[in-house]
């Protein structure tokens, strides 16, 4: 059994025991969070799609840990103008543990 859910404006795979990194969320290392914005449930065969969202279907996940991506560079050069600019991003994560998909 695997659900589809919506976080961070994001949607990811959810099943037990996967690991996921989700966009960064507001809350302590080991608690649990419970994603309540569930698109899709599939077991098996049987597959439920919300419109938008499902009813009464929620994943159970654990805060495994906080983070920072690897930093993604740019860089803009303009000919005839001897103009440079650099900049760079990090991206905050969340990662998760999923333990149950509660449908």
């Amino acid at each position: 059994m695997y659900a589809v859910v919506e976080t961070g404006g994001k949607q990811y795979r959810a099943d037990p025991g996967e690991v996921v990194d989700v966009e960064k969320l507001p809350v302590d290392v080991g608690s649990q969070v419970t994603l309540d914005r569930v698109l899709m449930v599939a077991d098996g065969d049987n597959v439920r799609v919300g419109q938008p969202v499902l009813a009464g279907v929620q994943v159970l996940a654990t805060v495994i840990s906080q983070g920072r991506t690897r930093k993604v560079t740019w860089f803009h050069y303009s000919q005839k103008k001897r103009e440079r600019k650099k900049g760079g991003h990090r991206q905050a994560f969340t990662r998760l543990r999923i333990d149950q998909v509660q449908a």
